[in-house]
């Protein structure tokens, strides 16, 4: 919930109220103190807290003088009801209408950043219960504008409750840390969850294989939760192997804003502290805070750093006790059962380069275990025009055959071969200049397009990142413990 949206729904509320629409103002009022509320929990400075706190009681107040008018007008409406006659053919009862008033003036936008004084006093200039209100015929034409008034009003009423619900479901859930150390819980609410990563599918070329494995992992089980239950239940771990620059990470951030799960970005630093036990806290706090903000994505790049074989000489204690308490949470996510819901599930996502030194137990455990390739020449002209579509081309440049010249590059190396060739008209521009006069050149001066020459010039100077022999490495672990 934004600041700008908490205004807008004061606002609103504010001018129902002084409309005398007070049914959908209560409502509204009613939520705006929920979402105050809950705004005020992510609140950690005193000064700003208190000022929050003062807006919350003067919403409160706001909202009981519209209670206690609808209170009135209630016992009005009993009071001055006629009483029935014996004849039900000729006469109707129907409640005395009450004429809604216009608002004396423009509606005051609350400041959320200013100390104030709460103001009891805002409605009582256009809602006074004392007023008469002027009663209409039963049979006429005011009763038939009295009943068209009150389905107008029970419709802004359903709407605004239905405004009110959204609100309150979009509103983020609040974990609660107690027997848990608050600064842990801070630390890795401020420097782990992601919500929205904003990396599309159309965003990474080619990796259609990955994608429709990524997709049935996680999306699938969401669209048809009643199909992935027992033996179907989602997978719990899924491992993305392959040479650096292949777009692991891309894809981890495409799951989590496809799929519109809480992103958890974890690292060894992460997790890591000097303090003995706290590492294992950590992991720990880690997962129960991703089955509370679930659906949840726990993508670990690089884990083999964190996750390397145990029993070695060279492995200490505290990584040891770690890796267990990492194994030990990893067990418990997932679809275990069959009554499982998957909008609570968790899943974990993991990253390699070196998936030779990966303990077996983890192995195990991440149950799908894809290759991430270097692009295929329908890739790389895919990864060339999503790099070059800001730029302007010359009409001499020829995507396929610079795909081509690209075998055995990685999507990072593409990328940047195609920033050095984006650089190379300026170079030649602004070759032999003073200083002065490169800082007075304009901007259309600047504006060249990017040449066939350019590429074959960044292609010399760029070289690719991955061996042969790395490849080979890849292939042969892949065919023994791949599981696409």
């Amino acid at each position: 919930m934004s600041l700008q949206e908490i205004s807008e729904n004061v606002k609103l509320a504010r001018e129902y109220a002084l409309l005398g629409n007070y049914s959908s103002a209560s409502v509204l009022y009613h939520g705006l103190l929920d979402q105050i509320k809950n705004y005020m929990y992510t609140v950690r400075d005193g000064g700003v807290h208190q000022r929050w706190q003062q807006l919350w009681q003067e919403i409160n107040e706001e909202s009981r003088q519209v209670q206690d008018i609808m209170s009135t007008l209630q016992s009005f409406q009993l009071d001055t009801a006629p009483a029935k006659p014996s004849n039900h053919d000729d006469f109707e009862m129907r409640p005395a209408h009450v004429e809604p008033r216009h608002s004396p003036g423009p509606v005051r936008r609350s400041n959320f950043h200013k100390e104030s004084k709460p103001s009891n006093h805002r409605l009582s200039a256009a809602v006074r219960p004392h007023q008469k209100q002027p009663q209409r015929g039963a049979n006429g034409a005011g009763g038939r504008a009295s009943k068209a008034k009150e389905k107008k009003e029970a419709k802004e009423v359903k709407e605004a409750g239905g405004k009110a619900k959204d609100d309150k479901e979009k509103e983020v859930k609040k974990f609660d840390g107690t027997g848990y150390d608050k600064d842990l819980v801070e630390a890795l609410e401020r420097d782990i969850i992601s919500q929205n990563p904003s990396v599309r599918w159309d965003d990474i070329a080619d990796l259609e294989d990955a994608k429709k494995l990524l997709k049935e992992a996680v999306v699938l089980p969401m669209w048809m939760p009643a199909f992935f239950k027992g033996i179907r239940r989602p997978w719990k771990g899924v491992l993305m192997v392959g040479p650096p620059g292949t777009g692991k990470t891309l894809l981890a951030k495409a799951v989590a804003t496809e799929c519109r799960t809480t992103f958890f970005n974890v690292s060894s630093s992460t997790l890591t502290s000097k303090y003995r036990g706290e590492s294992e806290k950590l992991v720990r706090l880690l997962f129960e805070m991703a089955r509370h903000y679930a659906p949840t994505t726990i993508f670990i790049d690089e884990i083999d750093s964190m996750c390397s074989r145990r029993g070695t000489s060279e492995e200490h204690e505290a990584s040891r006790r770690v890796k267990a308490e990492l194994l030990v949470q990893m067990d418990g996510v997932g679809g275990a059962s069959e009554n499982d819901d998957p909008s609570k599930m968790v899943m974990v996502l993991a990253a390699t380069n070196f998936p030779w030194d990966i303990d077996e137990a983890l192995r195990r455990r991440l149950e799908k275990r894809i290759y991430i390739p270097l692009p295929s020449i329908k890739g790389r002209v895919e990864l060339l025009r999503i790099n070059l579509k800001e730029l302007e081309l010359a009409s001499d440049v020829d995507l396929d055959k610079i795909a081509e010249q690209l075998e055995g590059y990685s999507g990072a190396d593409i990328t940047n071969v195609c920033r050095d060739a984006s650089l190379m008209a300026m170079r030649r521009r602004i070759e032999g200049l003073t200083p002065e006069e490169i800082r007075n050149l304009s901007r259309d001066e600047m504006h060249m397009p990017t040449t066939m020459e350019d590429f074959e010039s960044a292609l010399k100077k760029v070289s690719k990142s991955v061996s042969a022999a790395d490849l080979e490495k890849y292939a042969s672990w892949i065919e023994e413990f791949g599981s696409c």
